[in-house]
């Protein structure tokens, strides 16, 4: 999955912070993916860790995702938007409404992004997106049998799975 740069028009001030690589405005064209895509694949692309920097994904999140990185994060997860939404704490209707604006508000946006990172943290430990969906997706004796997705529904849960992927992957017995 490729990531495109793209640069707000120069024309458009709302007085929210300019975004790159994907990310921008209300009313804007938004290419593929940005955020997303970043935490889940790395840098790439020709995009600057500049564009990535914690300053920066706070200005972005509290202006708000773009909804195409739901998608994005939909697609990366290969979940439906049906099992999905509620992990992030979306209702159906708050949903359509989201997609309607373009745009998802700032406390979607840190859940999306929340997910994003569980996933590419996932991907680095398990090597392969397949691996990592597989791994998401069943139960861990290192979560008490829980599930990492639905354990990360909260920031604390989503903690201990990036902790659980931290001792896998320096193999801690878990």
């Amino acid at each position: 999955m490729s990531t495109t740069l793209t640069h707000p028009s120069p024309k458009k001030t709302s007085g929210a912070p300019a975004l790159r690589r994907g990310v921008r405005l209300a009313g804007a064209k938004t290419t593929r993916t940005g955020y997303v895509s970043y935490w889940v694949h790395g840098p790439g692309g020709k995009g600057s860790l500049a564009d990535f920097t914690p300053s920066k994904l706070i200005e972005v999140l509290r202006v708000g995702l773009p909804f195409l990185e739901l998608d994005a994060l939909r697609n990366s997860l290969a979940v439906s938007m049906e099992e999905l939404v509620p992990m992030l704490g979306i209702s159906k209707a708050t949903l359509h409404r989201r997609k309607a604006a373009g745009r998802l508000g700032p406390a979607e946006s840190d859940r999306v992004v929340r997910y994003a990172r569980l996933m590419g943290k996932a991907v680095e430990v398990m090597e392969s997106e397949e691996n990592a969906r597989q791994w998401l997706a069943s139960p861990q004796f290192g979560l008490g049998g829980a599930v990492p997705l639905e354990y990360a529904e909260t920031e604390a849960g989503a903690r201990e799975v990036e902790d659980l992927l931290g001792r896998i992957e320096n193999a801690v017995y878990s």
